[in-house]
C-alpha cells in the first residue's frame, strides 16, 4: 500500500515541473450550496488537468531501459496528454490509445506534445486492453492511467497543496472514474489531517466504484448498469484495484450526480466563477449544489479536475 511518504517524495520530484494551482473561493456557489465552496483549479494545471501530476511522477521513475523502450497507455484524453507531455520532458516515446469519440482538441493536444494517438473503442477497458497488447507486441512500458502507485502518489500531491492553502478545510470532494485521483487525494488528506472528510463523486449512469463497494470487491459494471456519461473521463466500468483499496481505507462517502446536474454545474462555473471546465471536472460542484453533501457552513474544496473541452461540445450541451 502507498504511504504519505510516497506522496511527499512525489511532491519533491514534481517541484518546479507543475503548477501549484489556485484555490478560489466562490461566493455564488457558497450561497447556493449553503457551504463555503473553494475551487481547486486543476483545469489550470499543465496540460489542462490534474493528470500532469501522476504522469510526471511516473515517467521520472522509469529505468533507463524503460525510457529507451517508450511508454504506452489507454486514455480518454487527459492522462494521454499528460503522459505525452511527461514523456517529452524526459525524451521518451509515448503511444496513447484513445477512445473513438475522443475530442479533436484532446487528440490534437496529445499529438502536440509529441504523442502518437491510436483509436480504440469507447470504454477505459477497451483502450487499456489495446495498450496491454502493444506492451506484449512492441515492448513498451505500460503507464496505467489510474491503477499505478506512481500515478496515484502524484495525484495525491493535490491534497498537500490544499492543506497548505486552506489548513482548516473540512471536506474535499473529487471526481471518480477509475479512482486514481480519489485514491491519492484521500490517502494524502487523511494521513495529513484525519478530521477532513473525503467524498468521491461519480456519474449516476456509470458509478463503478459504488458498485464495487456494494459488491465488496472490484467488480465490473455490466451493460445494464453502465452508459457513456458526458463526463468522458469518468467512464470506467470498474475501478483500479489499488484505488479501490485506498477508497475503502480513506474515503468517507460516495455520491452520484445526473447528467443534467453535471451540465448545470458547468454552466454555473462558467457564468459565475469565469472558469471553463470539462464535464468530468464539474461533478464535484454538481454534488455540492445538489444537497447530497451535508456540510452546511463548512469549508468544502471541490476539485475541478480538468478543463479540456471543445467549444463544439459546450454548444451541444447548450452552454454557448
Amino acid at each position: 500500500m502507498l504511504t504519505l511518504d510516497d506522496v511527499k517524495a512525489a511532491q519533491a520530484r514534481l517541484s518546479g515541473k507543475i503548477h501549484h494551482t489556485p484555490l478560489l473561493y466562490s461566493r455564488t456557489l457558497s450561497k447556493l450550496s449553503g457551504s463555503e465552496i473553494y475551487l481547486k483549479c486543476e483545469n489550470l494545471q499543465k496540460t489542462g488537468s490534474f493528470k500532469a501530476r501522476g504522469a510526471l511522477n511516473a515517467v521520472a521513475q522509469l529505468t533507463p531501459k524503460e525510457r529507451a523502450q517508450g511508454v504506452v497507455t489507454g486514455s480518454s484524453g487527459n492522462h494521454g496528454q499528460a503522459l505525452a507531455f511527461a514523456a517529452k520532458e524526459f525524451g521518451v516515446k509515448a503511444i496513447v490509445v484513445m477512445p473513438e469519440d475522443a475530442t479533436l482538441a484532446k487528440r490534437a493536444a496529445c499529438e502536440g506534445y509529441g504523442g502518437t494517438v491510436l483509436l480504440c473503442g469507447i470504454t477505459a477497458e477497451a483502450r487499456l486492453a489495446k495498450a496491454v497488447d502493444l506492451v506484449t507486441k512492441e515492448g513498451y512500458t505500460l503507464v496505467h492511467p489510474f491503477d499505478d502507485p506512481r500515478i496515484i502518489a502524484g495525484q495525491g500531491t493535490l491534497s498537500l497543496e490544499v492543506l497548505a492553502d486552506l489548513p482548516d478545510v473540512d471536506c474535499i470532494v473529487a471526481p471518480v472514474g477509475g479512482g486514481g485521483l480519489l485514491g491519492g487525494v484521500s490517502l494524502s488528506m487523511k494521513e495529513s489531517s484525519p478530521r477532513v472528510q473525503v467524498v468521491g463523486v461519480e456519474p449516476a449512469i456509470s458509478a463503478c466504484l459504488r458498485h464495487s463497494w456494494q459488491a465488496g470487491a472490484v467488480t465490473e459494471l455490466g451493460d445494464d448498469a453502465w452508459a457513456p456519461s458526458i463526463a468522458d473521463g469518468l467512464r470506467a466500468r470498474r475501478p483500479g484495484r489499488l484505488p479501490y483499496a485506498l477508497s475503502r481505507a480513506y474515503v468517507d462517502d460516495l455520491v452520484t450526480v445526473t447528467e443534467g446536474e453535471i451540465a448545470s454545474a458547468m454552466r454555473l462555473i462558467m457564468e459565475r466563477a469565469k472558469l471553463v471546465v470539462e464535464p468530468s471536472g464539474a461533478v464535484s460542484v454538481a454534488a455540492a449544489l445538489s444537497a447530497k453533501l451535508n456540510f452546511t457552513g463548512k469549508k468544502v474544496v471541490c476539485v475541478l479536475s480538468g478543463g479540456n473541452v471543445e467549444l463544439a461540445k459546450l454548444a451541444k450541451l447548450g452552454l454557448l
